[in-house]
């Protein structure tokens, strides 16, 4: 499963962000600063160790699902609001608390690029450690989400600038749709309804199995189902290094499924662990299925990281940034037939 082709993908991603400073057209923003999943937190260090900072912690440095180890969904930086100048204001992801009785208004706000572009920040605002938590409980889930969201739309929006064109132009060839994927990405093996890309360097391997199959109702999004079908067509697809072995969905393991709306298409996104049958490799995998009401069918895009000895949360995250980035060519007709199915709801 692995080449010698090696470009330095992450040295890419940092540039990517040190060059982005014209963002949306303005110049008044500096860049973020920081390491991908890194977050500042801005509380006093009485609070930090007390119980506002342990269910920050407990909330923003949970383990990510789906690894083979525990990785935080972020890295936690408690800094005081004393120590807050501009070296910490232009950190990508900030939550800023305020808990004294000198508040005037207490509630939450989520704030984009106030010091930085592309930046994320909430601010809570409480007299009191109680209340405190009572607005991180109530809104914890929304928080996680919007920090999330932000990580992923940094990579996405690196992507859109400079992209793989030879895996872009077959998936829009041969495929009806695109997906844009960091240079250095190439194609494995290719087949009718399936294509394998992906990036090795000595040391990790992302990669990209794209395949699609009619769709006939809703249970193509079971789990059941999906790694039924997956596991077939990765034993036929997904040759391992050894005579015999091939890639496989690590079944003693749950996976994780979760629906949504892609694109304003009805979809579901996987995660858990591959393996290869009669071999040592492994990893994690995130996987998105998506119905192309137009076209009948259901296109599946699993993306994968093996990285033996080395942290896989920031590997994985940009590969899953690459499966967001999917679109359907006639998309135009899917939102007519998503548009008219709500109406009939």
């Amino acid at each position: 499963m692995k080449s010698k082709i090696y470009i330095p993908l992450v040295s890419f991603l940092l540039i990517l962000g040190m060059i982005s400073c014209s963002n949306n057209g303005t110049e008044k923003y500096n860049t973020v600063t920081g390491k991908a999943g890194e977050m500042v937190v801005v509380m006093s260090k009485a609070l930090w160790n007390s119980e506002p900072g342990k269910l920050v912690r407990e909330t923003l440095a949970q383990p990510q699902l789906a690894l083979p180890q525990d990785e935080p969904i972020f890295d936690l930086i408690n800094i005081p609001h004393a120590a807050f100048t501009n070296v910490f204001q232009s950190t990508r992801n900030i939550l800023q608390t305020n808990i004294s009785q000198n508040v005037d208004k207490e509630g939450i706000s989520f704030n984009d690029d106030i010091w930085a572009y592309p930046q994320a920040t909430v601010r809570i605002m409480a007299k009191t450690p109680e209340k405190f938590i009572e607005l991180f409980n109530k809104n914890k889930s929304k928080i996680v989400s919007y920090f999330l969201k932000a990580e992923r739309e940094r990579l996405t929006m690196s992507y859109d600038k400079f992209y793989e064109k030879t895996v872009y132009n077959v998936l829009n060839r041969d495929f009806n749709l695109t997906m844009k994927v960091p240079p250095g990405f190439i194609i494995a093996d290719q087949k009718k309804d399936f294509i394998w890309f992906k990036y090795d360097t000595p040391d990790i391997s992302q990669g990209i199995i794209l395949y699609d199959f009619p769709y006939v109702s809703d249970s193509a999004f079971q789990v059941g189902y999906q790694v039924g079908l997956r596991d077939s067509i990765l034993k036929a697809d997904v040759p391992g290094p050894t005579d015999g072995s091939y890639m496989t969905t690590e079944r003693r393991v749950n996976q994780v499924n979760n629906f949504f709306e892609h694109n304003g298409n009805y979809a579901s996104l996987m995660r858990g662990l591959w393996k290869v049958q009669n071999d040592f490799m492994g990893g994690p995998y995130v996987s998105l299925a998506e119905l192309d009401a137009s076209d009948q069918r259901v296109v599946v895009a699993l993306g994968y990281v093996y990285a033996p000895g080395t942290k896989k949360r920031n590997l994985l995250n940009q590969v899953e940034a690459m499966l967001y980035s999917l679109k359907f060519n006639n998309q135009a007709e899917n939102d007519k037939i998503n548009s008219q199915a709500k109406m009939g709801n």
